[in-house]
């Protein structure tokens, strides 16, 4: 499951909109990397750390490519990052819901003030605001003169969503919604030629996992992969491209929900 990467003058360029992307060793920031490279234009989304946004769309190859920001958690801001990823790329044709909030809160000790807050906070970020993202694409594709047929929406889930988060459930959670939104957007979205998938990523060396990942605890999490290594992010970040390609068996894998955990969770 490889992307194509290049400009092909036969493929049309496509547009798409990718949610947290704006760390370079992220999911995100790969994922934007990959489809440009394929000759796609990309909306970069970022919350608030323009900076590191507009570095990742420097580095990205190409033309037309562009940052948007704001907070996906506030409904009105989402639609907003929404309008301001068509405009800058003239349409949409891919949705990639990949942002995510992941603060510990254990049960046993997590205040309950606290927890309600991180509670509230990480849905409405990782479940409500891919929803409501969701919704704004579809309406953009069943809407535009030319149909909507051809357009893909991905949710990035994570194997959490099935073997649990003790750690942070709100974040399990959320992701175990992702998958059922996929599959629930997939049926409803099918007759209008939409393609929806989600994929469930195992540990994946990003940024935010690289002191864990060096530390004493870092063998452990390594030792749970047969293959003997933990995800790069172009691991995942190819395995979305080829979702969101113009190929007919991508498109009938909609409603899938692909494993991707090097067979650390098998279930």
């Amino acid at each position: 499951m490889t992307a194509t990467t290049g400009t092909t003058e036969a493929r049309p360029r496509r547009r798409l909109l990718v949610t947290g992307a704006s760390r370079a060793k992220g999911i995100g920031a790969a994922v934007a990397a990959v489809h440009a490279e394929r000759g796609d234009a990309v909306a970069v989304h970022c919350r608030a750390d323009k900076a590191a946004g507009e570095s990742v769309v420097a580095s990205l190859p190409g033309k037309g490519h562009a940052l948007v920001t704001g907070d996906l958690g506030d409904p009105e801001s989402a639609a907003r990052i929404f309008d301001e990823a068509v405009a800058a790329l003239g349409g949409v044709d891919i949705l990639v819901n990949n942002a995510a909030v992941h603060v510990e809160h254990p049960i046993t000790t997590t205040p309950y003030a606290q927890w309600c807050a991180l509670w509230e906070r990480t849905l409405n970020v990782n479940l409500l605001g891919a929803a409501h993202l969701s919704w704004c694409f579809a309406r953009h594709l069943i809407d535009r003169p030319d149909g909507p047929a051809g357009g893909r929406l991905v949710m990035v889930g994570s194997r959490g969503g099935y073997r649990g988060e003790p750690e942070v459930p709100a974040y399990g959670a959320s992701k175990a919604a992702m998958h059922a939104l996929a599959q629930s957007l997939a049926v409803a979205l099918g007759p209008h030629r939409i393609a929806v998938a989600a994929l469930a990523p195992g540990f994946t060396r990003t940024d935010l996992t690289e002191d864990l990942l060096d530390s004493p605890e870092g063998e452990h999490i390594v030792a749970q992969h047969p293959i003997g290594r933990v995800a790069e992010p172009r691991d995942i970040a190819e395995a979305v491209a080829w979702f969101t390609s113009d190929s007919p068996g991508a498109e009938w894998a909609t409603g899938a929900v692909l494993d991707l955990n090097g067979a650390s969770y098998l279930h």
